[in-house]
């Protein structure tokens, strides 16, 4: 039973709580990168930095999921990766992750390049999708465990000693359980979405993730070999576990100070998140209700 309080001579509004949404949300999503912009730069060691950290886990834990950290130092730096865990009750894991720190040199930029990175689309893009599929997935009630993880230090590689993915690789080091599927989403924002198939990718994988995208009519993933890249999902591979990366890397302001919220749009963003949520459907199948 819902109660209300007399405040003065006023009733204050009654209210249901509000459940979650039954679809992907671009708008939500693009507000999300919006409100991670609002940080300032989010590199390892900043101001942005730690106070993204307690926005995420608030977020996560906001939409239902239980938050765990996972602490770990660099260089006498402190890190953190940060993990939402949605349980099924049954069935394999599968992990969504994205990078939420930002890189501190604009070192594509020579006349710029002691300027940090805004990381709007390197960066906030993918956390978004995450955040907002947090959002949706308690609904989809999936027949599998799905964890959220949310890499730190993904983006400091080449400089002063720092390598690249250091926050997936400590993670995937310490992953005790193996996944079924692991799928990086990053830099998915640009208003030019193009997604061709990263080719050190599990070509299993791809093809289920790219079919999911095709039969859901989101054009930007196309059926074309695209770049070998690393990131975070090479510490997965590397352990002998099925692993995707998602990525437009063709994007003119990777690692400029004009990666800005301006270059990202809702439809890129909603595009992949409605094909993760498809692919997941599809993968994991919905649990039964006993």
């Amino acid at each position: 039973m819902l109660l209300c309080m007399l405040a003065g001579a006023m009733l204050t509004a009654c209210s249901s709580p509000v459940e979650p949404p039954r679809e992907f949300d671009p708008s939500s999503a693009l507000s999300l990168v919006e409100d991670q912009m609002a940080f300032g730069p989010r590199y390892p060691g900043s101001a942005g930095h730690l106070a993204i950290q307690g926005w995420i886990e608030s977020s996560l834990s906001d939409a239902g999921w239980r938050v765990d950290r996972l602490d770990f130092t660099f260089d006498g730096t402190s890190l953190r990766n940060i993990v939402g865990d949605l349980e099924s009750d049954g069935g394999g894991l599968v992990i969504l992750g994205a990078h939420y720190d930002t890189r501190p040199v604009a070192d594509r930029d020579p006349s710029e390049s002691g300027l940090p990175v805004p990381g709007a689309n390197d960066g906030a893009s993918g956390v978004a999708v995450l955040l907002e599929l947090a959002r949706v997935m308690p609904r989809m009630r999936l027949g599998c465990d799905v964890q959220l993880a949310f890499f730190d230090a993904e983006d400091s590689g080449r400089i002063a000693g720092w390598d690249w993915s250091l926050g997936s690789r400590h993670f995937a080091e310490q992953l005790s359980t193996a996944p079924d599927a692991v799928v990086i989403v990053d830099m998915v924002g640009d208003r030019d979405l193009r997604l061709p198939r990263e080719l050190n990718s599990t070509p299993d994988l791809v093809d289920a993730i790219w079919a999911a995208a095709q039969a859901a009519g989101n054009e930007a993933f196309v059926d074309e070999p695209g770049p070998s890249l690393i990131d975070d999902h090479i510490p997965f591979i590397e352990r002998g576990w099925p692993a995707a990366d998602i990525i437009d890397f063709d994007y003119p302001y990777w690692h400029t100070p004009q990666d800005t919220a301006d270059k990202v749009s809702a439809e890129s963003l909603g595009q992949v998140g409605r094909t993760l949520a498809a692919w997941l459907q599809s993968t994991c199948g919905e649990r039964d209700n006993g």
